[in-house]
């Protein structure tokens, strides 16, 4: 029987950290152990039957039904932990099933990725390039280097590498699987991996695939709060191993003093060994192993031998046994401890400074020791161990084994990556070539998609410090390593960078977008913009200047609070002109007619004119996912053919963009920005069911990004829009309150307009006071910058509304009147048909009213804008149905234009107006539910001569 899903074990008997001598199970590390070293278990795993069977049931459940699972073991040092790993891993191949494992190491948990390449490295490493590239499919580029089998040739983000390691272990278990992953010693796993297997193990349970990860709870680091909480509501089985019972352990020892000894075992011995051992399994194994090989008799007056013995296990005991076995042994020992887990003996030898018959020697007496295990490859008996030789070895020497070993693994042409580790423990000795070595690892984690772990090493090259002509360079680098998830932390090491003696002109202009940039995804525009100004003041090179110029323009456009808004976009409109006839097609000029196009969009110019310079800017590449050039201004032009009412144009540039954003591992904060605008695009001219669908995969890829940052804004506004578009008022008000929406409202221009969607909240509820100062200080903001486009800021509906709930008619039709004015110069049928709509909610008279809706409506067929058109029918429905005049037949088309975007709310009101209508004109009538009926406008509607 399958146990309970999310049940915990925790009962007072354990498993002992043995191995599989006569039919029972054993680690895979204490399986590279000589045959003499591996001590017996009775039938396996003592004390251990329920988790025996929930490994069963699991590994069964997986083989049988491809059902996944969660087991977690957790449990102080020594407690089993890793001999219930192997029961699964033994368990699974036993069942034919696919088996990746690894383990994390103390020494190794600052190389990025280690874990997830001793996962995967049995499967890619002996593979040729097809079949690697076969497991990796699309991803190849992307995860390649965090894999370790192919040089990245971008950089990608965090979250597009842990999103294709997703798709390549799900991949494998649904291919070559089901497949049992296997993770130990998790609590010191390095950040990488284990951000992503805290990600990856909360879904397994709908794939073909078992997690079993094991790891010491008080040894977790403080970052791992996600890891922490994976077991918990995803129907996992969390397994905590408490010490050995005396039953257990008085089992163990005569099994371990077996007949034939000489000496009969005496019961109060066994209650002895439980006592010093504290019914650790480890520990009570290597008191009992050594206690036997030293010949000491299995009897109660053994205590004061048994103590002694206990002594030299871990810590300080272990340590003086050490120094008692010469300089030889001890060096080696120190050496396998600083190169940490899988050292092969040579290079621990080069490390120790011993020649290989010396490190021979030294190995067996370690061996014999059991301080040691293996032949070629060595590791610590257990980790216990390694963390206590490691942290006995004096500073100097401890200092000077890093630095030998760094270059050891470097003459071995192993990776500077492996290498970093190292010179990171060594103090700053003014070495140029170790500050080579660390910008060429931090290189490679770049490539891997690990910027903190390039962080690290660029800030340990800063300290070295590299030769003066160099340390602009460097910090350069190390402001780039950190953009992606620190931009304040970038400004501060960009604004270093330029204070260096010796910046090359190249360079300076590197570092000053880069510095413009941070400062502008920090919120700081207004500076953003300031050093883009300040250098294209200095530019010589008429092509420099035009960069700057362009991201001056750029960042100004983006900042809502920008002084001098119209002087800016007279220079732009000016300079786009001139580009335009000059018929300059680099990609600055036409970056730069890409913004004039959306400048003339936001300020409510002819829309001919702002796609006339769309179009030209788009007469060769614009790329999305350009490391140089940004992502911006391409949406903006694909912003400005949806505001253009040119849907199709609009949708296909969006799939373009997303589509390279997912080429290029891009996966973050950009993805969360492609989705969440192509669910604006969707809101304003499509079904809001499509909407809701890209908004919400937006907004959930922005949560990963984190609250409060640009992405943030854009995904939770736009949500909140597209739900209170469709009646979900509920969930629009609860996503307001996650996301805080209310003041302060970010420095940067927002697509919704996030105060405006508060409005519209507030006026949902009905609050209309509040929703009228929302919007007066909105109308203020806006205009202020210049944001003149009625279909971009949506702030005039919206108080017209409010200021007719609130008696103030005077008001309302000076806005509506002001809002028409504007769409009719910006020149769209989507805008002109909008505005139509705030006229005829304060026409006093009902028949100029239903003519104003009729006209709106008529305009809205003619281009796509489902959801404005449905909302101008249903208002159709109901001033018909509030004249007394027939509006069956406008009701009926109403409900099926908000049924055909699902704009629910609109298709209740709808119904409604019909079924009055119904009641009052066509007694007996099914109203609402008659199919049959003409969706042709009434013949007594005037068409508009609008155009």
């Amino acid at each position: 029987m399958r146990p309970r899903a999310g049940s915990r074990v925790q009962r007072s008997a354990s498993a002992c950290t043995l191995v599989e001598a006569r039919g029972g199970w054993c680690t895979e590390r204490e399986a590279r152990l000589p045959s003499e070293s591996r001590e017996v278990c009775v039938q396996g795993l003592l004390e251990r039957e329920d988790e025996l069977d929930i490994i069963q049931a699991a590994v069964g459940a997986l083989r049988d039904e491809h059902s996944g699972d969660l087991l977690i073991v957790t449990g102080a040092a020594g407690l089993g932990k890793t001999s219930l790993l192997a029961a699964v891993q033994a368990a699974a191949r036993s069942a034919g099933l696919l088996v990746l494992a690894a383990r994390g190491g103390e020494r190794e948990q600052g190389t990025a990725f280690h874990v997830v390449r001793g996962l995967l490295e049995p499967l890619l490493g002996p593979a040729e390039d097809a079949e690697r590239r076969e497991l990796l499919g699309g991803w190849h580029d992307i995860v390649g280097a965090a894999v370790g089998v192919a040089a990245g040739r971008a950089a990608p983000d965090p979250q597009g590498v842990r999103d294709g390691l997703d798709w390549v272990v799900t991949n494998l278990a649904f291919a070559r699987g089901p497949l049992v992953l296997v993770v130990d010693d998790a609590h010191w796993a390095d950040a990488e991996s284990l951000t992503w297997l805290a990600g990856f193990a909360a879904r397994v349970t709908n794939s073909p695939i078992l997690v079993a990860v094991a790891y010491r709870p008080d040894e977790l680091p403080d970052w791992a709060d996600e890891f922490r909480r994976v077991g918990d509501d995803n129907g996992a089985s969390l397994l905590g191993l408490p010490p050995l019972t005396p039953e257990g352990v008085d089992t163990l020892v005569r099994e371990l003093y077996p007949d034939g000894s000489g000496t009969a075992v005496e019961d109060a011995f066994c209650r002895d060994v439980w006592a010093v051992a504290g019914g650790n399994p480890f520990e009570t194994v290597e008191l009992v192993g050594k206690a036997r090989n030293r010949g000491i008799a299995p009897v109660e007056s053994s205590w004061p031998e048994l103590r002694r013995l206990a002594a030299e296990t871990t810590g300080s005991g272990l340590i003086a046994r050490l120094q008692q076995l010469g300089s030889g042994p001890l060096g080696l020992a120190r050496a396998v401890a600083v190169l940490g887990m899988v050292t092969p003996l040579q290079l621990a030898g080069d490390v120790a400074g011993h020649g290989p018959t010396e490190a021979r020697a030294a190995l067996d007496v370690l061996r014999r020791e059991r301080v040691l295990t293996g032949h070629q490859i060595l590791e610590f008996v257990h980790p216990l161990i390694a963390t206590s030789v490691y942290r006995d070895i004096p500073d100097e020497e401890r200092t000077a084994l890093h630095q030998r070993s760094a270059r050891a693994l470097l003459e071995a042409g192993r990776s500077p990556v492996v290498a970093a580790r190292h010179w990171l423990e060594v103090p700053p000795r003014g070495d140029a070539r170790v500050v080579e070595h660390l910008r060429e690892a931090a290189r490679l984690f770049m490539q891997a998609g690990a910027p903190e772990a390039a962080q690290r090493c660029l800030a340990r090259a800063v300290e070295e410090p590299p030769p003066v002509a160099e340390r602009a360079r460097v910090l350069f680098e190390l402001g780039c390593s950190t953009l992606l998830y620190d931009p304040a932390l970038t400004s501060e090491h960009l604004r270093a960078a330029l204070e260096q003696p010796v910046i090359p002109t190249h360079l300076r202009e590197q570092i000053s977008v880069r510095l413009a940039q941070s400062l502008a995804h920090s919120d700081d525009l207004a500076r953003a913009a300031a050093i883009m100004r300040t250098e294209a003041s200095r530019a010589t090179d008429p092509a420099v200047w035009l960069k700057m110029q362009l991201w001056n323009f750029m960042w100004g456009a983006f900042d809502a609070r920008e002084e001098g808004s119209r002087e800016r976009s007279v220079r732009l409109a000016e300079l786009a002109e001139r580009l335009y006839t000059s018929g300059d097609r680099s990609i600055a000029a036409r970056y730069v007619l890409g913004l004039r196009a959306w400048d003339a969009t936001v300020r409510g110019e002819p829309v001919d004119l702002a796609l006339r310079y769309s179009d030209r800017a788009l007469e060769g590449e614009l790329r999305w996912a350009h490391p140089e050039w940004g992502f911006e201004v391409p949406v903006l032009v694909a912003l400005t053919y949806m505001y253009g009412d040119r849907r199709e144009r609009a949708l296909e540039l969006f799939g373009q963009g997303i589509a390279e954003y997912e080429q290029a591992g891009w996966r973050g904060a950009h993805l969360a920005f492609g989705h969440t605008v192509l669910g604006f695009v969707h809101y304003r001219t499509g079904d809001l069911a499509d909407a809701e669908g890209c908004a919400r995969w937006g907004l959930e890829l922005a949560d990963r990004v984190g609250t409060g940052t640009p992405v943030h804004w854009y995904a939770g506004a736009t949500m909140i829009a597209v739900l209170n578009a469709r009646g979900k008022a509920d969930e629009a008000r609860a996503l307001a309150a996650r996301c805080r929406l209310h003041a302060p409202y970010p420095n940067a221009v927002v697509v919704p307009d996030p105060q405006t969607v508060r409005g519209a909240l507030l006026l949902e509820q009905g609050a209309f006071a509040a929703a009228e100062a929302e919007m007066t200080q909105a109308a203020a903001r806006l205009d202020g910058h210049g944001i003149h486009n009625p279909g971009l800021s949506g702030w005039q509906r919206l108080l017209v509304t409010a200021c007719a709930r609130l008696g103030d008619l005077d008001r309302a039709r000076e806005v509506a009147a002001d809002q028409h004015r504007r769409a009719e110069r910006y020149g769209t049928l989507s805008g002109i048909g909008a505005a139509r709509r705030s006229c005829a909610d304060v026409e006093p008279d009902p028949h100029a009213r239903v003519t104003l809706l009729d006209s709106a409506v008529r305009m809205l067929e003619r281009v796509p804008a489902p959801y404005e058109r449905a909302c101008a029918l249903t208002e159709l429905a109901e001033a018909l149905d509030a004249g007394g005049r027939d509006a069956v037949t406008a009701g009926r088309r109403a409900e099926e234009a908000a049924e055909t975007c699902s704009a629910d709310a609109l298709v209740r009101r709808a119904r409604a107006a019909l079924s009055r209508s119904a009641d009052a004109h066509h007694p007996g009538s099914s109203g609402g539910t008659d199919r049959s009926s003409s969706l042709c406008a009434s013949p007594e509607l005037t068409e508009s001569s609008a155009t």
